[in-house]
């Protein structure tokens, strides 16, 4: 960079395209030194704009509005901010030394008048300079760093290891008891602002606006829905967070909810809203919105209540502002019918405005787009053919050759103190278990066994209650399927392909006789071409639970001989 060299410190290290550990989001540079007062390792965040112009978005003071882009996007400051944050939350180099790392915002094609209005807020530990401002910029330099090399300070940063990383359940306690826990980047940060300037205008207009937030695994729509419901509570909000699946519900009551009835209460079902007076709330937060029901009713609903509503129209009229969180890839069960078009269409109908944002960046398989995009091309879900996988820094990818590999694997990574969980297609029979409390081994695969995680809301045996499987401990234990693992990530996961899916003559071949899910058994609720999609959707959500590795194993040898073809297998794990 051409103003280190007029500022005289040349001996600063640039990281161009800094990658922040376990996302895909790059930093544009990172510059690693030494402090001009500290004589220790120090470190400037530099997010580059190229913009002339922005201004402000309406009264929004985190919200900018800039020239040819479709939607509003962040403050360059509470970008940068965010980036610091999150450095020093996952980068243990930086954990322990907050004051080595600041952020600046350079938009070096800018004048001052053309982004006056960014200029007017401050934000602590970071600064924002324009092309007007290079002198001033060339004085901060020197000002933050000593002449001397940085070679060192980089080399440590990169060298750093990655702090364990905070995962959802673990932190949604502090989250919705008034601690802002989560750090929000970007396109989530955006979204999560997008959300609030929305609900503000609901409350001022007599027209209501829901919003849709869509995005892969780990893109981070959780984290957004947690951040919202925590923010939106502290202002006073009437805001009530609901999912369509029992085990991530649970898990909300049992974790976040901690030792608070009141707050217990904020964490409903779907199904929760049959009987609610239109606009009830201010705000309902709806995660896992692909699992949105073609109707609310059930076997256990009285004949009373079996309107044949939608259940969409039942969300959307609840709330004077219901916010749709979804992968639409997710969908892994007959019924479900959450997609951005499915609730854009229902909105429609109701003369409801929709706000669509789609997250393109990715928090879960250790940041890496790759993998993601892999386990998509392998499986059919967006077009192009099978991929080698050449490796990624960031996620490892092994191919086994026995279910007890995978097993041995997961428990090395157990005991190293990270999180790990098995999980397996549904193609074994599901037993209760004995009288005795022990449980039945019935994924079983040649002299290797082990037994599904429970079914019931009650622990057996040592073993956890089917909700918290992938979160307590002693769920290591167990087999969990899609129903226990969708919505939940773990540093490692195991993923046995089981019969339901083979690779023949250069394709697919969903095989319905291999499954033994009892919601896919039916040939007139679901249709071939319908079960076919579902298991791909399943093993989707399967493949991409783990944050830092995964192991995978077919039982059915064609298969796998397909998968380790594709998966390079130097790669150490």
């Amino acid at each position: 960079m051409a103003d280190l060299i007029d500022a005289d410190r040349g001996g600063v290290e640039l990281l161009v395209e800094y990658q922040l550990p376990l996302t895909s989001k790059r930093a544009d540079v990172v510059l690693a030194g030494v402090g001009a007062t500290t004589g220790a390792a120090a470190y400037l965040v530099v997010e580059l704009k190229q913009w002339t112009e922005a201004a402000r978005f309406e009264d929004n003071d985190v919200l900018v509005s800039v020239p040819g882009y479709g939607r509003p996007v962040l403050h360059p400051l509470d970008q940068v901010r965010g980036y610091c944050e999150y450095l020093q939350d996952y980068n243990a180099a930086l954990a322990d030394a907050p004051d080595s790392l600041a952020g600046i915002a350079y938009l070096h094609n800018a004048t001052d008048l053309g982004v006056t209005d960014l200029l007017v807020r401050r934000r602590p530990g970071v600064r924002l300079f324009t092309g007007q401002r290079r002198s001033e910029f060339r004085s901060f330099l020197r000002s933050y760093f000593a002449p001397a090399s940085g070679a060192a300070a980089a080399d440590t940063l990169l060298a750093s290891r990655v702090a364990p990383s905070k995962q959802l359940m673990a932190l949604a306690a502090h989250e919705v008891q008034r601690r802002e826990m989560f750090v929000l980047l970007d396109e989530q940060r955006e979204a999560f602002e997008c959300v609030r300037h929305a609900v503000g205008s609901a409350r001022r207009a007599n027209h209501k606006t829901a919003a849709v937030v869509s995005g892969g695994p780990g893109s981070g729509k959780s984290v957004i829905a947690l951040s919202l419901m925590g923010e939106l509570a502290r202002e006073g909000r009437t805001v009530v967070h609901a999912t369509g699946s029992q085990s991530f519900t649970q898990t909300l009551r049992k974790v976040a909810a901690k030792g608070s009835p009141r707050v217990r209460k904020a964490f409903q079902y779907f199904n929760s809203f049959m009987e609610s007076e239109p606009n009830d709330l201010d705000v309902l937060i709806l995660d896992e919105a692909h699992r949105i029901r073609e109707t609310s009713a059930n076997r256990y609903t009285r004949a009373a209540q079996r309107t044949g509503r939608a259940q969409v129209d039942e969300l959307l009229s609840a709330a004077r502002t219901p916010v749709f969180l979804l992968d639409q890839n997710q969908v892994v069960r007959p019924g479900e019918m959450g997609t951005v078009a499915d609730i854009t269409a229902a909105a429609a109908a109701r003369d409801i405005d929709v706000i669509h944002i789609q997250l393109d960046d990715q928090f879960r398989c250790g940041g890496s787009a790759v993998y993601v995009q892999w386990v998509e091309r392998l499986l059919g879900l967006v077009p192009g053919g099978t991929l080698p996988w050449v490796g990624d820094d960031g996620f490892r990818v092994r191919v086994m050759e026995s279910p007890s590999e995978i097993d041995a694997w997961l428990q090395a990574r157990a005991a190293e103190g990270y999180g790990a969980r098995m999980t397996a297609g549904y193609c074994w029979p599901w037993s209760d278990p004995n009288r005795d409390g022990t449980l039945v081994p019935d994924v079983t695969i040649g002299d290797w066994s082990r037994p599904w995680n429970l079914k019931g809301d009650r622990a057996v045996g040592g073993a956890p209650p089917s909700p918290l499987w992938a979160t307590d401990p002693a769920g290591m234990g167990q087999v969990g399927c899609v129903y226990t693992a969708q919505g939940f990530e773990y540093d490692f996961a195991g993923v046995l392909l089981g019969p339901d899916l083979v690779w023949r003559d250069g394709d697919w071949v969903a095989v319905r006789s291999g499954n033994k899910d009892p919601a896919l058994r039916s040939r007139t609720a679901v249709s071939d071409d319908h079960f076919d999609a579902l298991v791909r959707n399943i093993y989707k959500v399967l493949l991409t639970r783990g944050m830092q590795g995964v192991g995978i194993h077919s039982v059915d040898p064609e298969t796998n001989e397909l998968l380790a073809s594709l998966v390079r297998q130097s790669i150490k794990g």
